[in-house]
C-alpha cells in the first residue's frame, strides 16, 4: 500500500504502480491535501470516490459507534483546541447587556489539522496551508452538553474526528449569553445574529482560513445556519440546517395555532441559559429579553406576529426571507419526517423555495424524529406510525461520507459536484431520489366528504367530542407526499369569535398515524394574517397537513379524525368553544400524490433487502 505523509505527498517508491481503481479508493484520504503549486487537487470529470446514493447498499461502514464514520480516514492529525473570543462591536448601549458594560464577544473552540511544514498561528499563513472552517453554533456548550473547548456529543466530535483529518477546521461557537460568550441570551434575535456573523467573519478572514466557512447543526444549532445566511457574510459558502428553524414564530405558530412552549420560549426556556450566578447575569437586561415577556403571550392571544402593534420582535426572528435576499451559497437541508419537535414545515416548501430562488439545494428527508440521520439510539426508539415501520432503513451510515463530499466541493473547492437532489424516505422505509421536494410530478386526488362515511362521533367538535370519517378504499397503492390539504366548512360558536380544529389522517385497516393538520379559524384562509370572526360565522377552513410521505396499500383507505386540538397545540382563549363542521361536497380532502414503484427505490447502506416491496430493489 502507498503511504501518505503529513505534507500530502504520496510516496510510491515502495509499492507497484497504482491502478486507477486504487487511486479512486484513496481519494477521500487525499481530499484535504494541497498540490505543490498551492491549488486544490481536482478529481477528473466523471471520477468519484463515493458511489451514487442508489448504489451504496453494498458499502460497508462502521456501525459500532454512536455516529457514522467516513469510509477512509484523512491524512492529518488533529491539533489541540484553541480558545478564541471574537469581539462584536455592533452591540451598543441601545441593546443593553454588554452594550452597556462594554466588550461584547462570542467564544469559540477551534480545532485545526496538523499539516507538516505549516504554522497556522502566524500572521501570514501561506495559501497552500490555509483550510476551510466548519462551524457548529448554538446555546448548549456548558448548558446541556460539554463546554466549547471539548468535542461535543451533539455534533462536534463527529465533525472533528471525521473531517479535521481531511483538512478542515471545526469551530464550536457559543451564542450570546451561553457558554463563555457574554451579553444576553437573545433567542435568535438580531443581537444573536450579529454575534454569529462576527464569528463567521472572523473565521473567514483569519490567516489560517481559505476564506470559506460552512455552518451546520441540528435543532437550535440547525437554526443558526439560517441566522448566519440572513446576515449575508461573503465567507459563508454553505449551510447544512438539520431540523432548523426558518423563523421562531414560523415554527411555534401554525395557521394561528400555538405550540404549548411558544409563549415562554424566550424567557421561560432559553432565558435561563444566560443565568449562571455570576455578575454577567445582569447582562440579560437587554432589549430582546425584555420584549420576550410580552411577545410570547401577545402572539398566543392573537396568533399573529404582532406587527400591527409596531413590534418587530417576531419579524426580527424570521430568517428565511433575508437569507434568500442576502445569502450567496449552497443549502443542504436535513429533516426528519417524524420530527414533531421542529415540525417538517420548516423544510417544506422551503426546499423548493430555495431552488426557485436560484440556490444550489440538496435535501435528506428520512422517517426519523428530532435526530441525526445516523443515530441508532434515537431511530430505534420511535413508536408505531411515528417512524417505527421505517427502522432500520432510516439509518444512514453513509452520512459522514455524504458530508465529506459536500464540504469538499463547497468549502475545499475540490472534487466532483454533489448531486442537487432530494433523498426521501417513505413511512415504510423505502428511499428514493427526487429532483425536488415535493416532486414536480405531483397529481391531486380530491375526496369530497359527501363521498365518505361518518363512522363515529358528532359534527360538533369540542374538548369532549370528535368526529371520525372513513373515505373509500384505494384500488391501488397510493403514495401521499408533501402537504395535502383539507378544506372544511366550519361554524363557530355564538359565544366566540374563533374556533380551533385539529385533523389526524390514519390508515383505515390499522389506525396507523399518517399525518395531521391544525388551525385557529381566525386564520381560515391560511398564512399568518388572521381576522376576528363574528359569533356564529361559517368559514371554509383551508387546512394544510404537515409534510408527509406515506404509502397506503391498494385495498386499504384512510380515515379522518377531527378534534378540537392535538399534538401539543393549545387553542387561544377565544378559540376554545365548540365548532360545528359540515361534511358536504364543499368539504374536500385533497391528497398530493406521485406514482412510484419498487424500481424507484434504493436501499440504504448496510441493508440487504426491503420487505415491503414485492419487486426486487
Amino acid at each position: 500500500m502507498p503511504t501518505i505523509s503529513a505534507d500530502c505527498t504520496v510516496r510510491r517508491s515502495d509499492y507497484p504502480p497504482i491502478s486507477v481503481i486504487a487511486l479512486l479508493l484513496m481519494a477521500p484520504a487525499l481530499s484535504g491535501c494541497l498540490s505543490e503549486g498551492g491549488e486544490k487537487n481536482q478529481e477528473s470529470e466523471g471520477d468519484h470516490w463515493l458511489p451514487q446514493v442508489e448504489n451504496r447498499s453494498d458499502m460497508t461502514y462502521r456501525d459500532d459507534d454512536v455516529f457514522s464514520r467516513v469510509s477512509l480516514n484523512g491524512s492529518f492529525n488533529i491539533d489541540s483546541v484553541r480558545s478564541i473570543f471574537v469581539p462584536v462591536p455592533e452591540i451598543t448601549a441601545l441593546d443593553g447587556g454588554a452594550g452597556v458594560t462594554g466588550g461584547a464577544e462570542v467564544h469559540l473552540g477551534l480545532w485545526l489539522p496538523l499539516i507538516e511544514g505549516c504554522d497556522l498561528d502566524v500572521e501570514e499563513v501561506p495559501e497552500e496551508c490555509q483550510v476551510p472552517i466548519i462551524t457548529e453554533i448554538g446555546p448548549y456548550y456548558d448548558d446541556g452538553d460539554v463546554d466549547a473547548l471539548t468535542p461535543a456529543d451533539r455534533l462536534g466530535r463527529f465533525l472533528i474526528e471525521n473531517l479535521v483529518p481531511h483538512g478542515f477546521g471545526v469551530a464550536q461557537v457559543s451564542v450570546f449569553g451561553t457558554g463563555e460568550s457574554n451579553h444576553c441570551m437573545d433567542l435568535m434575535g438580531l443581537d444573536e445574529q450579529l454575534g454569529i456573523h462576527a464569528a463567521i467573519e472572523y473565521l473567514g478572514k483569519a490567516p489560517f482560513s481559505n476564506g470559506n466557512v460552512g455552518a451546520i447543526g441540528k435543532s437550535y444549532d440547525g437554526s443558526t445556519p439560517w441566522e448566519a445566511a440572513a446576515m449575508g457574510s461573503p465567507h459563508l459558502r454553505t449551510i447544512v440546517p438539520m431540523s432548523g428553524l426558518i423563523g421562531v414564530h414560523d415554527l411555534m405558530w401554525r395557521n394561528g395555532s400555538m405550540e404549548a412552549r411558544g409563549a415562554i420560549m424566550h424567557n421561560g426556556v432559553y432565558g435561563s441559559f444566560g443565568l449562571d450566578g455570576n455578575l454577567e447575569d445582569a447582562q440579560n437586561a437587554c432589549e430582546g429579553y425584555m420584549e420576550g415577556y410580552y411577545a410570547g403571550v401577545g402572539a398566543y392571544l392573537t396568533g399573529d406576529n404582532l406587527a400591527w402593534t409596531g413590534s418587530d420582535y417576531w419579524e426580527e426572528r424570521h430568517f428565511l426571507s433575508r437569507a434568500i435576499q442576502n445569502y450567496n451559497g449552497s443549502v443542504y437541508i436535513i429533516h426528519g419526517l417524524q420530527d414533531w419537535n421542529v415540525d417538517p414545515h420548516m423544510a417544506f416548501p422551503v426546499h423548493n423555495m430555495m431552488v426557485d430562488a436560484g440556490f444550489e439545494v440538496k435535501g435528506l428527508y428520512g422517517q426519523w424524529g428530532h435526530d441525526y440521520p445516523d443515530r441508532r439510539a434515537g431511530h430505534e426508539g420511535l413508536g408505531p406510525g411515528r417512524g417505527a415501520e421505517a427502522f432500520p432503513y432510516t439509518l444512514r451510515w453513509d452520512w459522514a461520507d455524504d458530508l465529506l463530499e459536500w464540504f469538499n466541493y463547497y468549502l475545499m473547492e475540490s472534487g466532483p459536484k454533489p448531486r442537487l437532489i432530494a433523498e426521501v424516505q417513505d413511512n415504510m422505509g423505502g428511499w428514493r431520489v427526487e429532483n425536488t421536494y415535493p416532486p414536480e410530478d405531483v397529481y391531486w386526488i380530491d375526496l369530497d366528504m359527501d363521498a365518505c362515511t361518518i363512522i363515529g362521533g358528532s359534527d360538533t367538535i369540542s374538548t369532549t367530542s370528535t368526529l371520525t370519517v372513513e373515505c373509500p378504499e384505494f384500488d391501488q397503492e397510493t403514495r401521499i407526499v408533501g402537504t395535502p390539504t383539507f378544506h372544511i366548512e366550519a361554524t363557530i360558536s355564538l359565544l366566540s369569535t374563533s374556533g380551533h380544529l385539529f385533523v389526524e389522517m390514519v390508515q383505515s385497516s390499522n389506525g396507523m398515524h399518517l399525518g395531521h393538520a391544525v388551525m385557529d379559524l381566525r386564520f381560515h384562509e391560511g398564512g399568518k394574517d388572521g381576522q376576528s370572526l363574528a359569533p356564529g360565522s361559517t368559514v371554509l377552513a383551508k387546512m394544510e397537513f404537515f409534510g408527509m410521505d406515506v404509502v397506503v396499500p391498494g385495498g386499504d383507505g384512510i380515515q379522518i379524525i377531527l378534534s378540537q386540538t392535538g399534538e401539543d397545540y393549545i387553542p387561544s382563549p377565544v378559540s376554545m368553544m365548540p365548532v360545528s363542521v359540515g361534511m358536504g361536497h364543499e368539504s374536500v380532502l385533497s391528497l398530493s400524490s406521485v406514482t412510484r414503484t419498487c424500481d424507484d427505490l434504493f436501499l440504504s447502506p448496510m441493508q440487504q433487502s426491503y420487505p415491503f416491496c414485492t419487486d426486487e430493489i
